[in-house]
């Protein structure tokens, strides 16, 4: 399975949140950080905060800061959210799709089971088991 960048992203943005829970992030830090441009990240920003995962603040001492205790953050739950809308294959879509073995195909039940016990597996993990180291002020 292959998360998309917007999720890669996210994660690696809740890892840095997580590795200094006490503070706030701005999103010119972690875009520079992440060599991601400042739009890109502001959309992450957006739906993490939607879902209730982190904080944000606007002006002096402002960003982007865990809502919870990482260990209250499951790591499936991080990825339905962020992959929301991206189906494993087409078929698997809400849309369906016009596959020609439609009718005939035993291979979509295989992948809706591995992609749920995929997401099983790190539904066991949370955010502050997989924290980044906290970063070295000089």
């Amino acid at each position: 399975m292959r998360l998309t960048s917007f999720t890669d992203y996210g994660l690696r943005m809740l890892m840095r949140m997580a590795s200094a829970p006490e503070r706030a992030f701005s999103t010119a830090e972690l875009a520079d950080e992440f060599r991601l441009s400042r739009n890109h990240l502001a959309k992450i920003v957006q739906r993490l905060a939607r879902a209730g995962l982190i904080e944000t603040r606007r002006g002096g001492g402002g960003g982007a800061a865990l809502a919870r205790p990482a260990s209250e953050i499951r790591l499936g739950a991080v990825i339905r959210l962020l992959e929301e809308g991206q189906s494993l294959v087409e078929c698997l879509g809400a849309d369906g799709c016009a596959c020609t073995l439609f009718g005939q195909c035993r291979l979509k039940s295989r992948l809706r089971a591995a992609e749920a016990t995929f997401l099983a597996d790190l539904d066991r993990t949370t955010l502050a088991d997989i924290a980044l180291t906290p970063l070295r002020v000089a």
